[in-house]
């Protein structure tokens, strides 16, 4: 029997072939280098009105302030390519994770390898649904067809024959039937192959196009255009408030160098440009967070419908078990079952082993050929392939021997017993005895055999003979329990959706903590119920069982249907449209194909449920977290725009220059974007039902908890410098106390929005350790300002009495003691039911 596999390319070979030809490498995903972030900074509203602000000061003889201001622009960029660089680099390591991977021979031994690594001369195994990964020829195959419409335009697939070894290829171009040549970026969708590799990278046709497989998409997720459209709105009114605030104060107080200032201040705080910054940088790092709990999110709209999931789908195998099969029960004909094969089974053994394929990666063969491990003929080969095909859930392969060809198959017994056309009860008797297997919770097949003269074109030709039954033990995954159990205490409802037979399904849905009240409901079942009762049933059951790939689709969009938000797992080509179709849909990183993790938004790389699980958490965290900035970034603006604003409407000096708007914006940024993202999860994350997906980031309540915030802090700045006015304190002395209470205010309200519903003690924790140091900075900022004379001339300041600074310190401690009870009242309050999206 010839099995063995071809030995490859050396490692000296691989060397040498990589110095010459390269990497197996299109160009470089798009990197957002130094010089495009500094043209999107300079296109900034925010910078643009600095550096106004900058060039009055300089016009006006204020060098000190100009240049002052010009120092800020600069910390300014070094922020945003800070933070740019920091989601850059989440990025570029999220793209390590999602590299293709390909299967090769190299030194005598099948490795798994980052497609990157192939070089000319490596072979190469294809299988379905698996993408070429660099251009070849076809050494060895059978029944293979591939998807060129990558690169022909041509939708239906064209089938490919292999090339003798040593032999050349004349047509090199895509496109055309009965062709040994393959083309990187195409796809496999039917039967598999060994590939000989031609070319790698750029050399390959669809390296000379031009085109490249993207891995992660990078595009900003669909809540970015609510704020963008917030964030313009905001821009507008601030623009017409500059412009009538400059207008006003140059024809009632003839000033319009000092009304041009006041209107660059009022703009500058109006506007929110920290909601797409700040959006931009949680899903970045979310991403990488994820990725760290081996949740790979190829886009990041799936971080929020994976955080708001209420139904997860699940497969059985290799996700609720450990897909490490055995043969654990063995049945031949005219033969009790027994646990452990002897000289009855032999049969049995060798015709499943002559069914399998020794290169596959396939569990299921694999622990065939450790339980047939038996001496076989040299003298057989393999002639033909029957895989795999729509409604004949079975596999066969023809074998040239001494006597004649023979022609083994292994499947579903069901499907086995009717190609051996055995009588009524003959088959029943089989079924039965399959039944009984499978309510053990093991994975049944059934093997049969045919003798021929040539290998058949039809396997309903031959007269199969029923060999025996083979019972798999595959056991439940570490953990599993657990997952279940948890998502369930988070509003999830759970649900097995399997190929494998009913009895099997219900048993290790029993031992995963699944409800298995309603029995499980089959695929035969499913598809003779109308829409109606096919919803009916979809509410009761949550275990099915022999599921079509058309019927995973329509699970998919009947659980949508009834309002669920829907997170899908598979692994198959023919996975692909559930995948597509699921709010989230969850490849498998080791087993899934090509295609399937093409359809997927998530790709689960240690294939365990627990990290699904993880994987929802995170994705609450995040949209919990960035609702809190949310209410923090409306709460700040609006003492900034206030106290730029009402002081010159109520007739008093001006109390914020641009010089201190730029200095709380300082503040605001790194609060943003270290505090905010770091803070931990609220302890019952993950015992309150999930939120809708796709709701508002920032709606009307967001706003309302900002502007309540927001007004409780205006009040006490403005409170602060008027009464400071009023009581005979300089202009200077008087902006210095409040600019005081609206940097302490600053600090309270990151305080109160990321620590307050999680307790005071949260704030010691490491997760806030940027949240100390960027509050230390500021308040140092702003003691300098106030007592070292050199700074007190650029900022206007004066040093106010020490009363005065206690008492506005003790006010906002008294404003956020009652703002924190507010929240944490609200904290408290029971959650509503998500009202999910359809």
């Amino acid at each position: 029997m010839t099995t063995a596999g071809p030995r490859g390319l050396e490692a000296a070979a691989v060397e040498a072939a990589r110095r010459e030809h390269g990497r197996n490498e299109l160009a470089s995903p798009d990197h957002r280098g130094l010089l495009r972030t500094l043209r999107e900074i300079v296109a900034e509203p925010m910078f643009l009105l600095l550096l106004v602000a900058a060039g009055l000061y300089l016009v006006m003889g204020d060098r000190a302030e100009g240049l002052l201001l010009g120092f800020f622009a600069v910390v300014t960029v070094g922020l945003v390519v800070f933070q740019e660089r920091r989601s850059q680099r989440a990025l570029d390591a999220l793209r390590v994770l999602a590299a293709p991977q390909a299967r090769a021979w190299r030194a005598g031994r099948l490795v798994r390898l980052p497609a990157a690594d192939l070089v000319p001369g490596d072979l190469v195994l294809l299988d379905e649904g698996e993408r070429v990964p660099a251009d070849g020829l076809v050494r060895e195959g059978d029944a293979i067809a591939v998807d060129e419409s990558l690169l022909t335009g041509e939708s239906v697939p064209v089938r490919k024959v292999a090339l003798a070894s040593g032999h050349l290829a004349t047509a090199l171009s895509p496109g055309g039937e009965d062709r040994p040549t393959v083309f990187a970026g195409t796809l496999v969708v039917q039967g598999h192959a060994t590939m000989e590799v031609t070319a790698t990278g750029r050399a390959t046709q669809i390296g000379r196009i031009g085109s490249s497989l993207a891995t992660i998409d990078a595009a900003p997720p669909p809540m970015a255009a609510q704020l963008h459209r917030l964030v313009r709105l905001f821009a507008v009114g601030a623009v017409l408030t500059s412009v009538a605030l400059v207008a006003w104060y140059g024809l009632t107080r003839h000033d319009w160098m000092q009304g041009l200032l006041a209107g660059t201040a009022i703009a500058m705080a109006m506007l929110p440009e920290e909601f797409p910054m700040a959006l931009t940088i949680f899903m970045a790092l979310g991403s990488w967070r994820l990725a760290r709990a081996k949740v790979l999110v190829r886009r990041p709209a799936a971080i929020d419908s994976l955080g708001a999931t209420t139904m997860l789908c699940l497969d059985k195998t290799g996700t609720l078990t450990r897909n490490e099969l055995r043969v654990a029960r063995l049945q031949a004909a005219q033969a009790r079952a027994v646990d452990t094969a002897d000289a009855t089974h032999a049969a049995l053994l060798r015709a499943a082993r002559l069914a399998s394929r020794p290169e596959a990666s396939d569990p299921l063969d694999k622990a065939v050929f450790a339980a047939a491990s038996g001496d076989m003929p040299d003298a057989a080969s393999r002639i033909r392939e029957y895989p795999m095909a729509p409604g004949r859930p079975l596999v066969a392969q023809a074998w040239q021997e001494t006597a004649g060809v023979h022609v083994a198959a292994k499947g579903a017994p069901e499907a086995i017993a009717g190609l051996c056309r055995a009588p009524r009860g003959e088959s029943s008797a089989w079924l039965a005895a399959a039944a009984d297997m499978a309510r053990q919770g093991l994975r049944v097949i059934a093997v049969a055999e045919a003798a021929c003269a040539t290998a058949p074109a039809d396997l309903r030709e031959p007269a199969f003979r029923f060999l025996g039954l083979l019972g798999f033990a595959d056991p439940l995954r570490d953990g599993v329990a657990a997952a279940i159990a948890a998502a369930r205490q988070a509003g999830i409802d759970v649900a097995m959706i399997t190929g494998d037979h009913a009895a099997t399904a219900l048993a290790i849905a029993a031992q995963a903590g699944i409800d298995t009240s309603a029995g499980a409901c089959e695929g035969a079942t499913l598809a003779a119920l109308d829409d109606a009762a096919f919803a009916s049933a979809v509410a009761r059951a949550r275990v099915f069982a022999r599921v079509t790939p058309a019927q995973k689709l329509r699970l998919v969009q009947a659980f949508q249907a009834a309002g669920h938000v829907v997170a899908m797992t598979g692994d198959g080509v023919n996975d692909a449209p559930a995948l597509k179709a699921a709010h989230v849909g969850i490849a498998m990183g080791v087993r899934g194909t090509d295609v399937a993790r093409e359809a997927a938004e998530v790709v689960l790389l240690d294939e365990r449920v627990g990290s699904i699980i993880d994987g929802i958490a995170l994705g609450r965290r995040v949209f919990d977290n960035l609702r809190r900035v949310m209410v923090y970034i409306v709460a700040i603006h609006v003492p900034i725009a206030g106290a730029a604003l009402l002081p010159l409407v109520m007739g008093l000096p001006p109390l914020l220059l641009p010089v201190h708007v730029v200095l709380t914006e300082m503040v605001i940024d790194p609060m943003c974007s270290l505090v905010f993202e770091g803070a931990p999860a609220r302890a019952d994350l993950m015992r309150r039902p999930p939120a809708a997906a796709g709701r508002a980031l920032v709606d009307l309540r967001v706003m309302a908890r900002g502007l309540v915030q927001g007004v409780s802090m205006l009040a006490l700045v403005l409170g602060s410098y008027a009464l400071a006015l009023h009581m005979g304190l300089a202009t200077d002395g008087a902006r210095a106390l409040a600019i005081l209470g609206l940097t302490a205010g600053n600090v309270a309200l990151v305080a109160v929005n990321a620590g307050a519903e999680l307790g005071w003690r949260s704030l010691v924790r490491r997760d806030f350790a940027a949240f100390w140091l960027v509050a230390a900075l500021a308040g140092t900022a702003v003691m300098v300002g106030m007592w070292l004379p050199a700074a007190r001339g650029l900022l206007h300041f004066e040093a106010p009495p020490m009363a005065g600074a206690l008492a506005v310190l003790l006010a906002v401690s008294t404003i956020s003691l009652a703002l924190t009870r507010v929240v944490r009242r609200r904290a408290a309050a029971p959650a509503r039911p998500a009202t999910t999206r359809s």
